[in-house]
């Protein structure tokens, strides 16, 4: 049986990525490498922070301090695609 395309996820600006920051919306989004993921279920991102780093934006430069590889994104559904 032939793989199965993954499916086409939705664009989203920066601005409507920024609006999903724990704070205005109910969703707590963060963007690595053009994607977007879902951490909304995570307890370590609840209000929108997580330590000293803000949801609703692109973590990819900052993925380099932190104390854990880019595999963290797997646990989290990626929604999106940042514009």
């Amino acid at each position: 049986m032939p793989e199965q395309p993954a499916p086409k996820l939705p664009v989203y600006s920066r601005r409507q990525l920024a609006l999903r920051n724990g704070q205005d919306k109910p969703e707590i989004w963060v963007a690595y490498k053009g994607l977007i993921y879902d951490v909304s279920d995570s307890r370590l991102w609840k209000n929108g922070q997580h330590y000293e780093h803000w949801a609703g934006q692109d973590l990819t430069h900052e993925l380099a301090d932190a104390p854990h590889t880019a595999h963290v994104f797997d646990k989290f559904k990626a929604v999106g695609k940042v514009e």
